[in-house]
């Protein structure tokens, strides 16, 4: 578990700021930041946790699980990070840096976390995991469109540029 959250946790780090070096290249866009949206900010979690699934599919996928941990964990991931950061900012009015930070490996944490319980704790019949291995797929397709055509809404919208998706980016004005 450990090894995952620093690996997803270090990546997740670098993938929020790939688009900059990358100088703008849409195709690393799709699975990096490519502005300051809460959706952004979740991709860059799902990006590792994605790439992280060849290595734990490789050890636990026999597991009949885990598909289903494997979903849990990324839906945790889509759920946390917006709770967490729209719940303390209904306290504080607004984003603090270090609580964002913060959140975001507390999420890491809580999706790789769930991911090893549901492996080893939780008994899923074959139609659960089938369905989990759908809402996988579900998941990944909205991983790749949300940024090509995100939703107006305030989890695809740039707070700095007011902007959505590639538009969003501060540099591309």
């Amino acid at each position: 578990m450990w090894l995952g959250f620093v690996i997803i946790s270090v990546v997740g780090t670098l993938a929020h700021f790939l688009y900059d070096f990358s100088h703008h290249n849409k195709i690393v866009g799709l699975f990096s930041a490519v502005n300051e949206s809460t959706w952004e900010h979740i991709k860059i979690a799902l990006t590792p946790t994605f790439l992280w699934s060849l290595y734990d599919g490789y050890l636990y996928g026999a597991n009949a699980n885990y598909f289903l941990a494997k979903f849990l964990s990324l839906l945790a991931i889509v759920v946390f990070i917006p709770l967490i950061f729209y719940t303390y900012r209904i306290f504080t009015k607004k984003s603090i840096l270090f609580v964002d930070i913060t959140l975001f490996y507390i999420t890491i944490f809580i999706s790789q976390y769930l991911f090893y319980f549901v492996l080893q704790n939780v008994l899923g019949t074959f139609v659960i995991n089938y369905l989990a291995c759908i809402g996988i797929f579900i998941l990944f397709g909205f991983y790749m469109v949300l940024t090509l055509l995100p939703i107006k809404n305030f989890l695809f919208k740039d707070p700095l540029t007011n902007k959505y998706g590639f538009k969003g980016h501060k540099k591309d004005d």
